[in-house]
């Protein structure tokens, strides 16, 4: 995209933080994209790496420089090769480090699907997910709760980094405080991870019964930053702007920064991220063509990553759209039938008719996007937090919880 700048270009200024290291990875911009279902797709990906790169010229790393991750699939549906999950994991030509994100709740099976990403050449690096607040993954002991079991999480961690390490592919863990208020995780978690060869942590600061909601504790991030000294510990929550981005490490000291729901429909935000970073003020300011411009080859990359099934991409489209257009005059009636769109003819028809020269609408477009939903009681196996450790019935009802939970 043709990037709208505002502030001051590259100068040489001190970068505000050096380039993250994962594993043999040198991350220039220390931005990592998280894994969002249904959103970090081989299209969104692409997307964001090539807004990315159009601030190269603001001084220090191109956002392209940053780490794209995929959206989760689950170690199982890797396994057997369903061909659902077998899209998820592709990538494109130009992307590197090649990223996926993993979901398991038993070693073995983790394993597995980690020796199938390496010995087949499909990732340079894996992500555990640990943070996941999904009901249906955490009735299953997984995502968020998994933690709590700490020999089952260790077993996890130490399985995948055993099958990844000799192909020289590091393995991260994302996860969240706890589970919630009384049942926090974190500082344990992130021990067992570093001692077992996580190449690095990340922590969202909420717990599973938060979800989105409320604000995010940036002070445990800083605290789980104290507790692992010898790997990157990354902060994830509430980086809406990159001035949140600069204000985290400040607080917390941080060695980098994930950012989820703050590049729904701005894509264009890892531009800003790096110039951030490299210490400029510059950011990217699109107008509404300049956005809709965004917004219509992102559809376009869709319809590819279906394999050339236009209905299917405009479908998925669709709940990017007002993503993109928060804070612009585009009016109700023009957003409803974006939202119906079913072609890239019919999408490009209901671009014509907006008012494309207006520019950068400032306050209104910035901010929170996406749902937060509100705190609740999350959903566990039977008896879960009873111990810390796994029961014989526990064992037995998450060797079959891979099987539930779809979508790769």
């Amino acid at each position: 995209m043709t990037t709208a700048l505002t502030g001051e270009p590259a100068t040489a200024t001190k970068p505000v933080l050096p380039p993250l290291q994962i594993g043999r990875h040198t991350i220039e911009s220390p931005v990592v994209l998280a894994p969002m279902a249904g959103i970090t797709n081989r299209a969104f990906r692409r997307l964001c790496r090539e807004s990315g790169s159009a601030g190269a010229d603001l001084g220090g790393a191109s956002g392209a420089t940053s780490l794209y991750v995929n959206e989760m699939v689950t170690s199982r549906a890797l396994v057997e090769r369903t061909p659902e999950t077998m899209r998820l994991i592709s990538h494109g030509p130009e992307e590197h480090p090649r990223s996926v994100q993993l979901y398991s709740v038993d070693p073995a099976t983790a394993g597995l699907a980690a020796r199938m990403l390496v010995t087949e050449d499909r990732a340079d690096h894996i992500d555990l997910n640990f943070g996941c607040p999904v009901p249906k993954v955490t009735r299953k002991g997984g995502g968020a709760a998994l933690p709590w079991k700490t020999e089952l999480f260790r077993g996890i961690i130490s399985n995948v980094v055993r099958e990844a390490s000799p192909h020289n592919v590091p393995v991260t863990v994302k996860m969240r405080i706890g589970i919630d208020a009384d049942h926090i995780t974190y500082l344990d978690a992130g021990r067992i991870a570093e001692g077992e060869g996580a190449a690095a942590v990340a922590l969202h600061g909420r717990t599973a019964a938060q979800a989105y909601s409320g604000q995010a504790d940036w002070s445990a991030i800083a605290r789980l930053k104290e507790a692992v000294t010898t790997v990157p510990v990354l902060g994830n929550g509430d980086i809406w702007s990159a001035e949140d981005a600069l204000r985290m490490v400040a607080e917390t000291g941080c060695d980098g920064v994930v950012v989820g729901r703050g590049c729904l429909g701005r894509p264009w935000l890892f531009t800003d991220l790096a110039a951030a970073f490299a210490g400029t003020t510059a950011r990217v300011q699109p107008s509404l063509r300049e956005v809709t411009d965004t917004l219509r080859r992102h559809a376009a990359y869709l319809v590819d990553f279906y394999d050339g099934d236009e209905l299917r991409g405009c479908r998925d489209i669709r709940k990017h759209i007002a993503w993109y257009l928060k804070g612009f005059p585009a009016g109700s009636t023009v957003r409803n039938q974006l939202a119906l769109v079913d072609s890239l003819q019919a999408l490009d028809d209901l671009i014509g008719t907006m008012d494309l020269d207006a520019p950068w609408p400032g306050d209104p477009a910035e901010g929170q996007r996406g749902r937060a939903g509100s705190p609740r009681v999350v959903a566990l196996p039977e008896n879960w937090l009873r111990s810390r450790d796994l029961d014989e019935a526990q064992r037995e009802q998450i060797a079959h919880a891979e099987l539930s939970v779809s979508g790769g």
